[in-house]
């Protein structure tokens, strides 16, 4: 955060100078990317991620200031677009329509990074590598909401669950990292390390997010039906009868407030929260390896491992009472 605040000026006007690289003959086209952006706001500055990443390469975090940018602009884009994909009903941007507000983020979110890239504030070299990370990430994200939108909750598995996630979350964390280690002039060898890493830390992300829903009462995954890592360890926690009582509770639970409390009672049974915890544990161990393998500049690094351990708290707690949730925050 401190990062962020240092270098919010600097974000602001690389944002805008992309901005300006959709042409004079594009106003309407800027406008809406405009507007699209300044309605939807992040409680996290993860955008500095890149740029901390080419500080532990290289001790400056400058030259990684249009990758902040396109860390925005994508997940501005996906936000919008899961909120799509979840059935949800989308909100308009500001003065911005539904169907202007999806047409901008269709611009926000592939073509406008992919001229963030391929600027002249990129070196030559790399632009190639960072425009096909750019399309790699959205092949990996897609498909793991396909996965996400197809899951049999029947076939439920952690392994299932976080095969999704690496394509949900993983992909634009471990995009971002690879491209600042492929700016920084890092080996192919060390670029896949820090893929790596973006991979495990997207996990972890996914895994706090998941644990916000049900804290915050928004219980968007039981409205959704999706396939959560927590829903997998209580199917896998369970025997056959309960696994099969487990899920009805998830097939009711989208339009049961009765089934949704049900549901969220026994995923917040001791022995199903000692099985999330312990795959919350395990990815933040990998991601601590990872940076340690890593090495690089101490005070930047030391702020990653930081960042790791505050995405990966165990905040859910078991009900004292039917129906209740405790909250650690």
């Amino acid at each position: 955060m401190d990062l962020h605040r240092e270098m919010a000026a600097d974000i602001e006007a690389e944002r805008n100078r992309a901005l300006d690289m959709l042409g004079p003959s594009a106003g309407s086209v800027r406008a809406a990317v405009a507007e699209l952006l300044a309605h939807r706001t992040f409680a996290y500055p993860h955008s500095v991620l890149p740029m901390i990443v080419h500080a532990v390469e290289t001790g400056a975090p400058g030259p990684a200031v249009p990758l902040a940018v396109v860390h925005e602009l994508w997940w501005t884009s996906a936000c919008y677009l899961d909120d799509l994909a979840d059935g949800q009903v989308v909100f308009a941007a500001g003065a911005l329509g539904e169907s202007e507000a999806l047409l901008a983020t269709v611009i926000g979110g592939i073509p406008l990074p992919l001229l963030v890239v391929q600027s002249p504030r990129i070196p030559r070299k790399a632009r190639g590598p960072l425009s096909a990370e750019v399309v790699r990430c959205w092949i990996g994200a897609v498909e793991g909401q396909l996965r996400d939108l197809r899951a049999d909750v029947g076939a439920a598995t952690r392994d299932a669950v976080v095969a999704a996630y690496l394509g949900k979350s993983g992909a634009p964390y471990s995009m971002v990292t690879a491209m600042a280690a492929r700016l920084a002039g890092c080996s192919e060898e060390k670029v896949e390390l820090w893929r790596e890493f973006g991979n495990v830390f997207g996990v972890l992300w996914q895994l706090f997010n998941d644990q916000q829903d049900i804290l915050t009462g928004r219980n968007e995954d039981l409205a959704n039906g999706t396939v959560t890592y927590l829903l997998a360890c209580a199917v896998e926690n369970a025997d056959h009868g309960s696994a099969g009582h487990i899920l009805e509770l998830h097939a009711a639970a989208r339009s049961s407030p009765a089934a949704e409390a049900a549901l969220t009672d026994v995923l917040l049974a001791p022995e199903v929260l000692r099985l999330f915890e312990d795959g919350i544990g395990a990815f933040r161990d990998r991601a601590h390896r990872l940076l340690r393998e890593l090495g690089g500049d101490t005070a930047h690094s030391a702020v990653l491992h930081d960042f790791v351990d505050r995405a990966s708290p165990m905040l859910l707690r078991t009900a004292p009472v039917a129906g209740a949730v405790m909250t650690q925050l």
